[in-house]
């Protein structure tokens, strides 16, 4: 009888325990609603510029993608609308840290500033996928942070529609280039590749500046170069909005002679093409980056992937590819 007591004694108190323990567990996990295997991953996607059109069509993209594939992934569409607010877009990547998102997808306005909210994230567990601007190699090294990259070679797309344009002009011709923020790792690139046409046709550099990827800025400095350098012959502009406020500013000086040069193939300079006010852009098929990401992101998530950069397309357009 008493053996009968002390084995009831030693029940009854394991009881109490595996009780403690799962009332202790679960009190824990009710701060944190679990997830259920079911819900869709959610992805998130951080914009830069969405004053531009070429990041409007990008999203855009996205969001369609998403509408035809409800049961596959959710998406948390966000961005700024000037490409120089950096605090904005890092207060973007913390906002989506904090709603618990599977992966980010991010079109930075900066290559450095960006890197440490993104470690956050990585820590958090979040996957990062990093399109259309890359992010600053150094410092990702530094945090010996991994985040694959998916664009363009903005070099070559920048020699190549540069080429197109100087060949219409003498060695020799005076030449400037707008810019894009010089710490962007696109804008660096494109910067490049017009130097390296511009040495290759034996044309003079006569300056380059930022315009900060904004057509009125653009528009401002060109009108100051134009009285500067009365001889000048061609415009490399590091995106479509830059060559749309240098193309506004050469008509108002009456310059027909000059060439300007884009990048991004935004319809908006299309009809400046047929008039023969923008000599050519580039297309980066930028409407497909998000959707690129994302798909990536998706892969990532399901451990399909393996992180590395993927390089995507660029093409020369110019007014003879419009109606084809």
């Amino acid at each position: 009888m008493i053996a009968q007591r002390k084995f009831f004694r030693a029940s009854r108190a394991k009881c109490f325990l595996v009780i403690a323990v799962a009332i202790m567990f679960g009190c824990a996990d009710s701060s944190v609603p679990a997830k259920a295997a079911d819900t869709p991953p959610k992805v998130a996607l951080i914009m830069k510029s969405l004053a531009n059109e070429f990041f409007v069509n990008m999203q855009r993209a996205a969001e369609a993608h998403q509408a035809e594939r409800t049961d596959i992934y959710t998406l948390v569409a966000n961005g700024i609308k000037n490409e120089s607010d950096l605090a904005q877009q890092v207060a973007l990547v913390d906002q989506m840290i904090a709603r618990g998102v599977d992966a980010i997808v991010i079109a930075p306005a900066d290559s450095r500033a960006l890197v440490p909210a993104l470690v956050r994230a990585m820590q958090s567990g979040i996957h990062v996928v990093n399109i259309d601007n890359r992010l600053a190699t150094e410092v990702l090294a530094e945090y010996n942070a991994n985040i694959p990259y998916i664009g363009p070679s903005n070099r070559q797309g920048a020699r190549l529609v540069a080429e197109y344009v100087l060949a219409q002009h003498e060695a020799g011709s005076e030449v400037f280039i707008l810019e894009g923020i010089p710490t962007a790792a696109n804008a660096k690139e494109r910067k490049a590749g017009f130097e390296d046409a511009v040495a290759a046709a034996d044309m003079a550099l006569v300056g380059s500046q930022s315009g900060a990827w904004d057509q009125t800025q653009a528009a401002q400095i060109t009108a100051a170069v134009l009285n500067r350098y009365p001889n000048l012959k061609a415009i490399l502009a590091a995106n479509d909005n830059m060559a749309l406020g240098a193309a506004s500013a050469v008509k108002l000086a009456d310059r027909d002679d000059l060439s300007i040069a884009g990048f991004d193939n935004i319809s908006a300079v299309h009809p400046l093409m047929r008039e023969g006010r923008i000599d050519a852009t580039v297309d980066q098929y930028g409407a497909q980056f998000a959707i690129f990401g994302i798909e990536f992101a998706l892969e990532m998530i399901a451990g399909q992937t393996q992180m590395t950069d993927r390089t995507t397309a660029v093409k020369l357009v110019t007014p003879a590819d419009l109606d084809q």
